[in-house]
């Protein structure tokens, strides 16, 4: 379902005024301006014809941009796609580990520095118990999130760690099974403990923090959550992928947007309670700028056994538990992705369904898409063409 009102409308109504009182660096206007484009004849798009009934669509290019609200299913799915060759028949843990919103200042000054310590701070914590407690290498991978659901400064990191890890002998070494029969991978209380200690090291070591900071910090509880095992190994990365590409707001939780400002759905997990807030366009899109990451971070991060180098060796260990292992990782195109994860079928004639579309004409950005209609009124199409959410590119058709 199409939502009512788009992210893209916000960033055209306010980004004028918005860069006039904030004076955003280059790279937030072309991420805002990517976003405002997407799927409109700005970035170029083709035109289709059924080999059937002749049926024309117009569709239009989508930015790719990965704070994009429009642009993440197929990628989201191709990435749950290619960590499923990854799994290993063993529990797996959600964890959640966050910092106290005393550390936002320097979080939004220091943004790649403070969510690398983040990442290197969090796999020192799990690294540090998976040997202490197992004497075992384990793996992780960890998806940087820096909102709240009132688009507030909230850095945070969801990780997937399986429950074990690989000895010094090269055997799989798993977490202790409860007296209940409940598998838990690492007492939280301990975990946040350790993590605050790695994390402030760091930042002592990195910046001159005030002695009273430093002990407020001390002093704060830092929350580290952790959920029981998953039913199956692949409900994780099921799991996982509802927040690898996640952006900061969708368009569906958008109400309203007008001169006034721009009004949202938002839950409030202090009460568990579903609140609608009303921000000014400048306000909305300043908080919003607060969540574009900078440029060439990478937001995605594997550890130990699950990282990159350690590939041959999860092979063989996947090989060890008697699991399937191809030779060479299937990369799947989008129209794949869509027809297999999506339920729709890009190449399908959407008006008689039973011939395929055919691209007869590209055109470039910026350019407005090609006459292909004896009916003008029906050729007068908007730069902001009707879309399906999951679709790579925006659509326009002609009956």
């Amino acid at each position: 379902m199409k939502p009512a009102y788009e992210l893209a409308q916000v960033i055209e109504w306010f980004e004028e005024e918005f860069e006039k009182q904030h004076a955003p660096n280059a790279y937030l206007i072309r991420t805002l301006r990517a976003i405002k484009h997407c799927r409109t004849a700005a970035l170029g798009g083709h035109v289709d014809k059924c080999d059937k009934c002749g049926h024309i669509r117009i569709s239009y290019n989508s930015c790719r941009n990965r704070h994009c609200p429009k642009c993440q299913n197929t990628q989201r799915e191709a990435w749950i796609e290619s960590r499923k060759q990854d799994l290993l028949p063993v529990p797996y843990f959600h964890v959640v580990f966050t910092v106290p919103d005393k550390l936002n200042s320097l979080f939004m000054h220091n943004p790649a520095r403070m969510y690398n310590f983040l990442f290197q701070s969090v796999w020192q914590t799990i690294q540090q118990f998976s040997f202490t407690k197992l004497q075992a290498e384990t793996g992780m991978v960890a998806v940087l999130h820096t909102w709240g659901q009132n688009l507030s400064l909230h850095p945070h990191l969801h990780c997937v760690v399986p429950g074990g890890g690989l000895d010094y002998k090269g055997q799989w070494k798993q977490v202790k099974t409860s007296v209940n029969g409940k598998v838990f991978l690492f007492d939280v209380t301990n975990l946040s403990v350790v993590f605050r200690g790695k994390f402030m090291e760091v930042l002592k070591k990195e910046f001159p923090l005030e002695k009273k900071l430093v002990r407020d910090l001390y002093k704060h509880k830092w929350v580290v959550y952790t959920k029981e095992p998953f039913a199956g190994p692949e409900q994780v990365v099921e799991y996982l992928g509802r927040y690898t590409h996640k952006v900061a707001i969708t368009n569906h939780r958008l109400l309203n947007i007008d001169e006034s400002g721009v009004r949202f759905r938002w839950r409030d997990y202090r009460d568990n309670t579903q609140k609608v807030m009303t921000l000014s366009g400048t306000e909305f899109l300043r908080r919003f700028c607060q969540h574009i990451l900078p440029k060439g971070f990478v937001r995605i991060r594997h550890y130990g056994l699950l990282s990159t180098s350690k590939r041959p060796q999860l092979k063989e260990l996947q090989q060890d538990f008697g699991m399937f292992v191809p030779l060479k990782k299937e990369k799947k195109s989008w129209k794949e992705i869509c027809r297999e994860h999506l339920n729709y079928n890009p190449d399908s004639c959407p008006c008689c369904g039973k011939g395929n579309m055919v691209t007869i004409e590209v055109f470039l950005p910026a350019r407005a898409p090609p006459f292909h209609h004896p009916n003008k009124q029906a050729a007068r199409l908007s730069a902001h063409a009707s879309t399906d959410g999951n679709n790579p590119v925006g659509q326009a058709t002609l009956t």
